[in-house]
């Protein structure tokens, strides 16, 4: 939605631009009658009036100074595009904004499992770090090529079974509807935590042995990240 927006806001932009270069002058309303109206914005505070670029004007300025108004006016279009979406900025903002109980996919569906039975008792950004955790595992070359066959791998995670499935979730709790809008904040991009060569985490109450043969990047909440 946010690109459509921006998409139209610099297409109208372009259109102005474009049109101000073919005419090699000011514009002109056609012979013998009134020019059709054409309304970019119906923006009551746009700031930016079509006369006050010269526009059918026989005294307009120089081609230098009216190419510079149309090129104000064209970013104008293009800044109300933008100020007229609001965009989640911050982490927590990010989730209220892509939490949900259907996910999109079953990639996805196995990273939010990842994500709800690892840590949905931690803060946001270590259920986060979970996440990617599981991304740059699968985009490693080391494990397996995709999230599911990264989860369900033996030995791997505590919560899947020994028959390699995971167990159901409380899809109706707010636990996970929190830990489908991090897969998708994960999967997206939107945020991000941690270097993507962190492949490996585990819990500050316990101390594995493989932790000393790791560097150590990074603890967040409970868990402790190594790459």
């Amino acid at each position: 939605m946010i690109r459509t927006v921006r998409a139209a806001g610099f297409a109208v932009a372009a259109f102005v631009a474009g049109a101000a270069a073919l005419g090699g002058g000011p514009l002109r309303a056609w012979q013998g009658e009134a020019a059709p109206a054409v309304h970019y914005l119906d923006h009551a505070a746009a700031g930016v009036e079509v006369s006050d670029l010269g526009l059918n004007d026989d005294s307009a300025p120089a081609d230098a100074e009216r190419t510079a108004r149309i090129g104000a006016f064209a970013e104008h279009l293009v800044a109300l595009a933008d100020a007229s979406l609001p965009r989640p900025r911050t982490l927590p903002e990010l989730v209220d904004a892509y939490a949900g109980a259907a996910t999109d996919d079953r990639e996805q569906d196995c990273l939010a499992a990842a994500v709800y039975f690892e840590a949905r008792g931690e803060p946001i950004e270590g259920q986060l770090a979970v996440a990617e955790v599981v991304l740059n595992r699968v985009a490693s070359g080391r494990y397996p090529a995709t999230v599911c066959a990264v989860v369900t791998q033996p030995w791997q995670f505590s919560f899947v079974n020994r028959t390699r499935s995971i167990p159901p979730a409380n899809r109706a709790s707010q636990s996970w509807r929190r830990a489908v809008a991090v897969a998708r904040i994960a999967e997206a991009g939107a945020s991000r935590l941690l270097p993507r060569d962190v492949l490996w985490y585990h819990a500050d109450y316990v101390a594995p042995g493989w932790g000393r043969r790791l560097a150590r990047n990074a603890k967040i909440g409970l868990h402790i990240f190594y790459s």
